[in-house]
């Protein structure tokens, strides 16, 4: 299963006029920064989580089953080579004076919530989305864990509890126990939580032009460190990815929706989880815009060497 390179970048024009309306809504002040962070609030905990749980099909189908677990797995092995890849690169000795921890978590996590499922859903359709729902969850596990103790250093109760009770973990695992005991909820309970879900694509696109219309571009550059930490995360990622996955010989689409999601920038929730667990949040914010602004020209490139 290959690309049509025509149609990804047709689809990924439509997003990029979405994002540059979030830019000029926040040029043009009609969006503030407590806006922008109420409605990334509301994108994780109900929006996103909603898009997720319709995400299966209505009748139970063995592949989509075996899609939907090939894509846990490939998570679950991404996500370990990442880290063990992070530590590696962005060690103790290289990055003394600071930034190593927040290095680390932009070369493991990126922005798969609100820019991966978005672009996923408009290039591969439910299949592509059944896979993602299985690396999500891996994602979003690790992010909760590791992510949190890059900066707090100790395992907690409420670290734990947070894994437990990630809204867009149980919408998933909900979607999944109705798809296996093939039970369909009544068709305007589901239509509902479906055009909740729709709004998901828009609105992470606007927070994201947002956070691009608060960047000073020009200082941005000067920032040798934050360039290479960004071209590091968004070449070797998706080449890690799809090497190990293709050697593993996974389902050629859990390969794609991996590889893709592993040429995104950088997780915007780098900043948010800087400033609430103590680490550099505005050269953290910083690394989230450059990285941001490089995919533009990284993304194509890795796509079409790698999946074109």
């Amino acid at each position: 299963m290959d690309i049509e390179l025509t149609a990804f970048y047709a689809r990924l024009g439509a997003l990029a006029l979405i994002m540059v309306l979030g830019f000029l809504l926040g040029k043009w002040k009609m969006i503030s920064t407590e806006t922008n962070r109420e409605l990334t609030n509301l994108l994780l905990t109900v929006f996103m989580p909603a898009s997720l749980f319709v995400a299966f099909p209505a009748e139970y189908d063995e592949s989509m089953l075996n899609l939907f677990f090939s894509g846990l797995v490939g998570g679950v092995l991404v996500m370990l080579m990442l880290i063990l890849v992070s530590k590696l690169i962005f060690n103790k000795w290289w990055f003394k004076g600071g930034l190593r921890y927040e290095s680390q978590f932009a070369l493991i996590f990126n922005n798969a919530t609100f820019l991966g499922y978005p672009i996923v859903v408009n290039t591969f359709g439910p299949s592509g989305v059944i896979a993602y729902c299985g690396f999500i969850i891996a994602f979003n596990v690790a992010l909760f864990s590791y992510g949190i103790w890059l900066f707090e250093h100790k395992v907690s109760a409420k670290l734990l509890k947070s894994v437990v009770t990630n809204p867009n973990i149980l919408a998933v695992f909900a979607g999944m126990v109705l798809f296996l005991a093939e039970i369909r909820l009544p068709d305007f309970v589901m239509d509902a939580v479906g055009y909740v879900g729709n709004a998901t694509t828009p609105l992470s696109i606007i927070c994201i032009g947002f956070m691009l219309s608060r960047a000073e571009f020009g200082a941005l550059v000067k920032k040798w460190r934050l360039v290479v930490t960004a071209a590091v995360q968004l070449i070797l990622g998706p080449l890690l990815t799809w090497v190990i996955l293709t050697v593993l010989k996974f389902p050629a689409e859990v390969v794609q929706v991996c590889t893709l999601i592993q040429a995104l920038p950088t997780a915007t929730s780098l900043g948010l989880f800087a400033t609430k667990y103590g680490g550099n949040n505005i050269e953290s914010s910083e690394l989230v815009t450059v990285s941001t602004i490089l995919s533009v020209v990284t993304m194509p490139v890795m796509i079409m060497l790698l999946l074109g």
